[in-house]
């Protein structure tokens, strides 16, 4: 198994500096047809650093060069973006330059041309990109619950997902959830993982979690974990700073909250692999519980709606996706996941699933947008269901 992730971590890496080689190779092209006397070998080198700095910025470092690899971790981010639009750009680029050549046309400066067109193109690109970043908006979304609630008619939910909050999406941004969220004065706020970018120590160094125990919600604030937590390796203490905000971190369990609903969250799908005890499948997670109350499930990953809402759930929100977070991404998220944004029916159970509120990697998006959920669930009235009866 080790064996086999050093070999795929290996062609990864192959692939990716393949693509960088390309990617250099056609800029010293045309920075050789604007700037014939370009110092090559400063390019190269600023070039190589860019391309690889969230690699290099990932690398244990004693504390005085920690903020140099922070910086080269932002970098490498937004490089991310850059790199995958400048390679979709000098591919097209090329392909114009073979049907100019086939067709007989005379281009004596199409390097130049192209080249300018391409960083045009690739500005706006990110200038609409990081504004989507940004820039979140609130979706609504409606979910009639056919089951009576003592003295609740509905229930509002404000949720976000995917805040990933680190080097790149910090207390700026953190704050423009607080503030939106808080203005919707939401009946109960769900957090449904990757609060973390995958490191905690932005989070404490930042004191983000003051920031996050500002949310407030008639019912409370409940999060799960997502695979970035996995991934950076500090949940006990996360799920503990968590704690002492007031913010519970539902790890296979549920809640029976005031008596009138259930609020349910399992392990992120990657404690399959990384949890020394799995996660709970999801019809053992809700054995047992009142399924004459509204029930709200979080997890994570949107995986086997199926298995949701037989056991039960009425709501499932989920995140992970971005849904694609720039495109074209989105046309591959689309394919792997039933539903990678948006809302869709499963039987009796609603689905939302969030394209999240933060960004991983670059703080860019496109076709996607930073977003907080809003979901007004209605609950039936006595004339609804007669008095007494069940749903």
């Amino acid at each position: 198994m080790k064996g086999r992730m050093v070999f795929g971590f290996a062609l990864i890496l192959l692939v990716f500096a393949l693509i960088n080689v390309y990617i250099g190779w056609q800029f010293a092209l045309f920075l050789h047809a604007v700037w014939p006397s370009y110092p090559r070998a400063a390019f190269w080198a600023v070039f190589g650093v860019a391309a690889f700095s969230y690699l290099l910025g990932r690398i244990p470092a004693p504390r005085p060069l920690r903020p140099v690899l922070r910086l080269l971790k932002v970098i490498g981010s937004w490089y991310f973006a850059v790199m995958e639009f400048s390679l979709i750009l000098l591919l097209l680029a090329d392909a114009a330059r073979l049907a100019l050549r086939w067709s007989g046309a005379k281009t004596p400066h199409f390097t130049e041309t192209a080249g300018w067109t391409v960083i045009a193109v690739l500005a706006l690109l990110l200038i609409l990109g990081s504004r989507n970043a940004w820039s979140p908006i609130v979706r609504q979304y409606l979910a009639q619950v056919d089951k009576r609630v003592e003295g609740l008619r509905g229930l509002r939910i404000a949720a976000a997902s995917d805040l990933h909050l680190g080097n790149v999406v910090g207390k700026r941004h953190l704050n423009r959830l607080i503030a939106r969220m808080n203005a919707l004065e939401p009946d109960l706020i769900l957090l449904a993982g990757d609060v973390l970018d995958d490191s905690i120590e932005p989070f404490v160094r930042n004191r983000l979690a003051e920031v996050l125990g500002r949310l407030k919600a008639k019912y409370g604030v409940y999060a799960v974990l997502g695979n970035h937590e996995y991934y950076g390796g500090h949940i006990e203490e996360y799920v503990e700073r968590m704690r002492g905000i007031g913010i519970p971190v539902l790890r296979d369990e549920r809640v029976e909250v005031d008596g009138k609903f259930v609020v349910a969250g399992r392990k992120d799908k990657t404690a399959e692999s990384m949890d020394p005890a799995g996660r709970l499948p999801v019809d053992q997670l809700l054995q047992g519980v009142d399924r004459t109350k509204p029930i709200v499930l979080m997890d994570h990953q949107p995986l086997h709606f199926a298995k949701a809402a037989e056991a039960g759930a009425d709501l499932l929100l989920c995140g992970h996706t971005h849904r694609g977070q720039f495109a074209p991404n989105h046309w591959l998220t689309r394919r792997l996941f039933e539903l990678d944004w948006g809302y869709m029916r499963k039987g009796a159970m609603h689905v939302v699933v969030s394209s999240g509120f933060g960004t991983w990697g670059p703080p860019i998006r496109l076709a996607s947008r930073s977003e907080i959920v809003l979901i007004d669930m209605k609950f039936a009235s006595a004339s609804d269901i007669g008095e007494g009866g069940e749903a």
